[in-house]
């Protein structure tokens, strides 16, 4: 999956990069057809309720052309059964160094982030933080085998593995749903979340939580704990990846109010 590769862009398997897709040949650009997922929220839904959905409408209505979906989990072969099968143009959301499409600038950076109650008197400032051996802490697991995703290596690093809880990412709600529902329940004390995912089900939480970025430990500097998320097309259709770019460049201010919308915690280019 795409989704899993954000979370652990090191090695974990995602769909997309089952196959290459290769650039078809084609007429004039009639629409902007986009590939997307029908139920990923926050990332995209059939029902366009997704942040990706509203970035392609923004993209859309900048170009002139009508928005069409070409709709399939996002799992393996997703890239090759959708843009390689040329049902599609563009990828909302791609990690910015994905080898499989052509990418654009970044429009966001995101980061895991500790999801923890409002009743805490304060955030821990590292991962070395005593607490964090204390409390039941939750993390994603994602691929086949069940990795952990950066935090988990960082608080095993700290000393905290008694009472870490994982979470695969395969289940009747995302993993990171269950982990805020956990939340809610006084089961988990704290959890780290991918970005998006912390920032979209935190905001409809039945308690309030808040969201702290905790930096990584310099004994892990090799693994990056922030990316860069960008759009992904066609490797051959350079015409459209630099439209993308200028787009991006003269609407990053209502991109960011769209992800703001969702909560999705955002970085600074400096930030690791």
């Amino acid at each position: 999956m795409r989704r899993a590769l954000a979370l652990l862009l090191a090695g974990t398997v995602c769909a997309a990069a089952a196959q290459e897709a290769p650039r078809p040949q084609q007429p004039q650009r009639q629409a902007l057809r986009v590939c997307a997922d029908p139920d990923n929220l926050p990332y995209s839904h059939q029902d366009g309720s997704g942040f990706e959905n509203r970035i392609a409408r923004l993209v859309a209505s900048d170009f002139g052309l009508p928005l069409e979906y070409a709709w399939l989990p996002d799992r393996r072969g997703f890239v090759r059964k959708t843009m390689g099968a040329g049902l599609c143009d563009l990828i909302v959301g791609v990690p910015a160094d994905f080898e499989r499409t052509l990418n654009t600038r970044p429009y966001y950076r995101s980061s895991y982030v500790l999801v923890e109650p409002e009743t805490h008197l304060s955030s821990p400032a590292s991962f070395a933080d005593p607490r964090l051996r204390e409390w039941r802490v939750g993390v994603q697991l994602v691929g086949d085998d069940l990795a952990t995703t950066p935090p988990g290596h960082a608080l095993a690093l700290s000393g905290a593995v008694d009472r870490v809880v994982g979470y695969p990412i395969p289940g009747a709600q995302p993993a990171a749903a269950r982990m805020v529902h956990a939340l809610e329940r006084g089961d988990l004390d704290a959890a780290f979340v991918w970005g998006p995912q912390a920032g979209f089900y935190a905001k409809h939480a039945s308690v309030p939580l808040r969201l702290h970025y905790v930096p990584p430990p310099a004994a892990l500097k090799e693994q990056p704990f922030v990316f860069a998320i960008a759009m992904g097309v066609h490797r051959g259709d350079r015409a459209l990846r630099e439209r993308l770019d200028d787009f991006i460049a003269r609407r990053q201010p209502e991109i960011d109010r769209i992800l703001a919308d969702y909560g999705v915690p955002r970085l600074p280019e400096d930030a690791r």
